[in-house]
């Protein structure tokens, strides 16, 4: 029960607001050092040393650094302004192109933080200005920011990818078909709830001073240039000209050309994206290595084995297992991030899911599509608190938990399917 009672220990003090990080080596190395002895920590630097060396891995901080150069080219701006003039026209059209940018930004940034800001400092003020719900333009804004999670390339497959020996490019591959239902199902009901509730989204009259023909043009110059970057990240991977790791070298490379093709570069903007990338990159690697002390420390404490025998005795043997882990990993992104998750949570279920013959392709887009609901649930949803602190004062926190609501059930209504009709988005369930 030792291990029991760790898990237990870590989440109470992250609970608390201790760095993750610390948390999870402090606990590792007391309950660890009390039931093996300090002997448990000699193979810790061979453990380093292999994530160190991991060339997956590399790819993280690669599309960091190409999503921090993108959100300093203005590039969500010019989209937001073009595809607003485009679809203003039609109930719930800034919406719709909030949605549809939100995606664009997934596809080629993956940083959740920067899509929401953007899109909450240019999208949020004019929604509000021509009459719309606070409910919906939030909640809108929140769930197209969240898409950077499932949509490739993201960040959380990369780590998914490593965690569970799976090939990166095969979890892209798999996260397509999920990622645009979802854009789908969004868009769906925004037109429904602008068709039942005219109020809540009204249509924005035409600008008279260009003609519709200017406004596409304008649109299409706008989506050019993140849809090359988005062929040129994802086109290699699918086609298998490049790794992930060498596409996303191909994808900094191409933000920076991008910057300089918005008049934005400057050595001052790359020193920047360089120092915010080592910032974050040092938080995912930092967690990753208290992480692995943790999960050392959980496995020779017998927790593994506790926790592998009591799933394997659930009724339903593998639905019982999937609908259980599904739901403890849902109720879990309440409170902690999606990466404390990932490093925690998925490397004791991953066994137990191998055991009962799940494909481990199929279990890893549901924890994906599941981790993505994390950043949407209140009270500590990340996206609800990047909106906040740029929203006007007349937003409250509780109009944007409102507004989040329907989008969480659209979420959690694609993992359900998922789940049931793997299918349908191109997945087998295994054995």
């Amino acid at each position: 029960m030792i291990g029991i009672i760790m898990f237990a220990v870590a989440l109470l003090m992250l609970l608390c607001g201790f760095p993750v990080a610390f948390v999870f080596g402090g606990v590792a190395l007391i309950f660890g050092v009390f039931s093996q002895g300090f002997d448990l920590f000699a193979f810790m630097p061979f453990r380093i040393y292999s994530i160190m060396t991991n060339t997956i891995l590399m790819a993280i901080p690669l599309f960091i650094f190409m999503g921090l150069v993108l959100q300093k080219t203005k590039m969500a701006e010019q989209l937001l302004e073009s595809m607003g003039r485009l679809f203003g026209g039609v109930r719930g059209g800034l919406a719709i192109s909030t949605i549809l940018v939100g995606a664009l930004l997934a596809a080629s940034t993956g940083v959740v933080g920067a899509s929401v800001v953007a899109m909450g400092l240019i999208s949020l003020p004019v929604m509000l200005k021509f009459g719309y719900s606070k409910e919906l333009a939030t909640g809108t804004i929140c769930a197209a920011g969240t898409l950077g999670q499932i949509i490739p390339p993201s960040i959380i497959l990369i780590i998914l990818g490593d965690v569970l020996g799976l090939p990166v490019g095969d979890l892209f591959k798999a996260a397509v078909w999920p990622g645009l239902i979802l854009v789908g199902l969004y868009i769906a009901y925004i037109l429904l709830i602008s068709f039942l509730k005219p109020d809540l989204a009204p249509a924005i009259p035409a600008d008279a001073s260009e003609s519709r023909s200017q406004t596409l043009m304008k649109a299409v110059k706008a989506i050019l240039p993140p849809l090359a970057l988005i062929l040129v990240v994802l086109g290699s991977i699918f086609t298998g000209v490049a790794t992930p790791t060498e596409s996303s070298a191909l994808g900094g490379v191409g933000a920076l050309i991008l910057a300089v093709a918005y008049r934005q570069f400057s050595w001052k903007m790359v020193q920047e994206s360089a120092r915010e990338t080592v910032k974050i990159t040092a938080m995912v690697f930092a967690i990753l290595l208290g992480a692995t002390a943790f999960s050392m420390a959980f496995t020779y404490t017998g927790g593994d084995a506790l926790v592998e025998h009591w799933m394997l005795q659930l009724p339903g043997e593998k639905w019982g297992f999937l609908i259980l882990s599904m739901i403890m990993i849902l109720i879990l992104g309440f409170f902690i991030d999606f990466v404390e998750i990932a490093f925690i949570i998925v490397p004791i279920l991953a066994p137990i899911a191998e055991k009962l013959g799940i494909d481990m392709l199929w279990f890893a887009i549901l924890i994906a599509m599941n981790l993505q609901t994390s950043f949407l649930t209140p009270p500590f949803g990340f996206s609800l608190f990047y909106l906040k602190g740029v929203a006007p004062p007349q937003v409250r926190t509780l109009d944007i938990y409102r507004g989040v609501m329907p989008f969480i059930a659209l979420q959690v209504l694609v993992l359900a399917a998922i789940l049931v009709i793997p299918g349908l988005f191109g997945l087998t369930s295994g054995q």
